[in-house]
């Protein structure tokens, strides 16, 4: 052991490349906002349906505001859920679907 007190050299290791912002999206690791509201979208109208299947949901019936995600009854315009001033993180912008069903039933029984 007549290696005391001297430095090895690193061997040279080549540098893994850090995937760019475009090469992300077409592996389809990140989502735009439009497929995270989207998403979010579906999922609340699919509770709806099953909980009051004679209801008609309505996805944007107009341009939506950006950055938020609102639900309104359409007939008395009643909010039941506005997600404009919840956030960061965007997580917290989205109800849960079952939130939104006890929301309903409660503005259904007020009418």
């Amino acid at each position: 052991s007549g290696r005391r007190g001297t430095k090895r050299k690193a061997e040279a290791q080549p540098k893994e490349e850090k995937p760019s912002v475009e090469e992300k999206r077409d592996r389809g690791d990140g989502e735009n906002d439009q497929e995270v509201y989207g998403r979010n979208a579906e999922e609340v109208k699919s509770a709806l349906l099953a909980a009051r299947p004679e209801l008609t949901v309505v996805l944007n019936p107009e341009k939506p505001r950006r950055n938020s995600f609102e639900i309104t009854l359409l007939d008395g315009e009643t909010s039941l859920w506005t997600g404009i001033k919840k956030g960061p993180p965007r997580k917290l912008k989205f109800p849960q679907p079952e939130v939104i069903v006890t929301a309903l039933q409660e503005a259904l029984k007020a009418e």
